[in-house]
Parts: structure tokens; C-alpha cells; sequence
């Protein structure tokens, strides 16, 4: 870890007396890990950085793709871009394989955090028939995708044991970094605030357990659970889906703020469980008048963003101060606690998958023979 990191961010000492699965631990180290990958781009890996924004800027049309977590890591760069007016392609990797071309003279950013995904692979290859400059974020320096890429961008931290934490966070970071650099709005400004805001999550996250613990929201662990989003946070929107379903094992879904109340909200029934993200600027009222209505109607509703009431939800998880673009890089952390303890909750196992392989390198089935 870089020195600016260290100085910058300590754990909270009541954090290391928490203990449990793999998944929490990996949870508590986030933070630092965050700071790291930070600190990193930011300082030798900031001449790779600038290249990549040269690139994106000066291309005909911008796409991201992925696939899984790196998927929903893509949304909060997206939606930078498209705030400073760059109409930016999100893609699913496998669409973008098979049932899309890449637009020729693209900038194409590749998000994986193993840089070894089937689709990826295979898709540096449709790029470059394409004429596409391929810009890579990963976490592994000597992959497949890193090779073939023309500029790559290390998040530069450990691994995640298994489902994907603090590798999520981090490449959703460096695509940030990414889009601020190609528009003008550099991130060394307030890279100290940034790991001051890290530090303080630290600090929040026993606090935060204790608060879902005795919230109740979780339930009996079988009831349904929606979450809902806007901008950048619809990123942490989509990845709460994703680790309900590969750390819990129980179905969610996950919507925008504005999709939720065209049609779905006839499912509001008592019992139903609800997680919304506000934004630090943009339809704070709106969407506290939404939580107090799904109250109202039945529903239980777990609130995360910053200086909230504490009578807004049935659990509402305050988030320390931190710049309101920002905000998408800590309001993940509560909800990954939540689903570390809705696994304990439903006797699941969050440290190990029952069907998924860890870098899904072929494509095709679910069942594969025992090698």
C-alpha cells in the first residue's frame, strides 16, 4: 500500500474484532484496498490513465462492456459520461460478442477483474477487426485481455476470495477515473477527500452491522427484495442484485427509481423488502417521499445515502461525507454487509459457489463433468 494511502486511512479499531465468513472479511479490507488501487492510478499508473482519456476523448463513438460484476461496475462510468454529455455504449460483453458489431474507430473499455472471461477474450478480437482502440481495467496485469489491449489500467489490489468485493469497487473506481480524465475533470483534486471518505466507511462498518442486525429488514430471509437507484449508484443498485443471488442464494431485482414506479410498484404488498440508494443531489425528495409511501403501503425499506432522517426507513445506513459523484465508490460496503448477514440468516454459504466457477472460461450449460 502507498504511503499517501496509509496516511490517509486506518481502520476502525472496532472493526477488527469483527469476525466470520471469507465474504466479511473481504468486506472489511475494501476500504483499504480501495485506497490502494486509488493511490496506485492515480501515481504510477497516472501516464496509462491519461493515454486511456486521450483515447476515449479524441474516438468517434465510446463503449464499455463486461460481463457480471464488472457489468454493474460499468454503469457508474457510463453514467459520468453521459452527465458530461458523451453519449457512451453500455454493453453486455456477450451481446457485444454475439449479436452486435463494434463500431468501427470505437474506443472500447473492457472492464474484467481476471481479464480471462470467455467473452472478453474473444472480444479484443472483434474489436481489433473493427479498428477499435481497446482500453483495459483490470486486476490482472498478465491476462489474456491485458495483452491484447493497447492501454490497461490496473486496479492494482489483492484478489477476492471468492464473490467479487473489493475487485467490483476497484474497477468501478478506475472507470471513473477513466471518464473524469476524458472530460476535463480530473479526480487529483480531491484524491485526498476521496481516501478521507474511505477511511470513514472503515470506521462506519461495525456500526452499520449493529444497525441491520437490529433493523429486522433482512426478515425471515425469504421474503422478496427489490432495490432501486439513479446515476452512478445504480451501479451499487445492480450489484446488491447480483450478491443476493451468488452469496444468498434468493432471487432480487433491481430497477432505476423512475422503472420502479411505472408498473412494478403493483407489487408492493406487506412484507416486501426494499433498498434505496439517494442520490446526494439529484430527487432526494422524490425518492424520500417514495420510501415513506412503500412504508406506508406495508413494505420495509433500508435506505443508504448520505444525511438521511433516521426515521426515513425501517433501516436507514447514514454514509460519511464524500463527494456527491462520488458516492457509488462506499454505498455498496452496507449493502455487502446486509448480504453477508442474510446468508448466515438463510444458512447459506457466501465463500463458495454451487454451479458458478470462479472465471467463467467457456460458454454454454451450467453443468460441467467433475475434471
Amino acid at each position: 500500500m502507498s504511503e499517501t494511502a496509509q496516511a490517509g486511512l486506518n481502520l476502525a479499531p472496532g472493526s477488527a474484532t469483527l469476525s466470520g465468513t471469507r465474504l466479511l472479511a473481504d468486506i472489511l479490507k475494501q476500504p483499504v484496498q480501495l485506497a490502494t488501487s486509488l493511490s496506485h492510478i492515480m501515481g504510477a499508473g497516472k501516464p496509462a490513465l491519461d493515454r486511456a482519456a486521450a483515447v476515449l476523448r479524441g474516438a468517434r463513438s465510446q463503449v464499455i462492456t463486461s460481463i457480471g460484476a464488472s457489468w454493474h461496475a460499468g454503469m457508474a462510468m457510463q453514467a459520468i459520461l453521459l452527465a458530461a454529455g458523451i453519449p457512451a455504449l453500455l454493453i453486455d460483453a456477450s451481446e457485444l460478442l454475439h449479436s452486435a458489431e463494434v463500431p468501427n474507430g470505437a474506443a472500447v473499455v473492457l472492464l474484467s477483474r481476471s481479464g480471462k472471461s470467455t467473452e472478453i477474450v474473444q472480444l479484443v478480437q472483434k474489436c481489433r477487426a473493427r479498428s477499435a482502440s481497446v482500453i483495459a481495467i483490470t486486476n490482472e496485469a498478465d491476462s489474456p485481455l491485458a495483452q491484447g489491449s493497447d492501454i490497461v489500467l490496473n486496479t492494482s489490489i489483492d484478489f477476492d476470495y471468492a464473490v467479487s468485493i473489493s475487485t467490483y469497487s476497484a474497477i468501478a473506481l478506475a472507470g471513473v477515473l477513466l471518464a473524469l480524465e476524458a472530460t476535463g475533470r480530473s479526480a487529483y483534486p480531491i484524491q485526498a477527500k476521496l481516501i478521507e471518505s474511505l477511511s470513514a466507511a472503515a470506521a462506519a462498518i461495525p456500526q452499520w452491522c449493529k444497525m441491520i442486525e437490529r433493523s429486522g429488514w433482512l426478515g425471515e430471509g425469504n421474503e422478496p427484495t427489490y432495490f432501486i437507484a439513479r446515476g452512478a449508484s445504480l451501479a451499487s443498485c445492480h450489484e446488491a442484485r447480483l450478491l443476493w443471488e451468488e452469496a444468498a442464494k434468493k432471487p432480487a431485482t433491481a430497477l432505476t427509481a423512475g422503472g420502479f414506479r411505472h408498473g412494478p410498484q403493483e407489487i408492493v404488498r406487506k412484507g416486501l423488502r426494499v433498498g434505496i440508494w439517494i442520490d446526494a443531489q439529484h430527487m432526494r425528495t422524490e425518492d424520500l417521499n417514495l420510501a415513506h409511501d412503500l412504508k406506508k403501503l406495508g413494505a420495509s425499506v433500508l435506505l443508504i445515502g448520505q444525511q438521511l432522517e433516521e426515521n426515513a426507513g425501517d433501516c436507514v445506513l447514514c454514509l460519511p461525507a464524500i463527494p456527491a459523484r462520488w458516492q457509488f465508490l462506499i454505498d455498496i460496503i452496507p449493502i455487502q454487509i446486509a448480504v453477508e448477514r442474510l446468508a448466515a440468516l438463510r444458512g447459506e454459504d457466501p465463500d463458495s459457489f454451487r454451479l458458478c466457477s470462479y472465471i467463467v472460461e467457456d460458454e454454454g450449460g451450467l453443468i460441467h463433468p467433475a475434471e
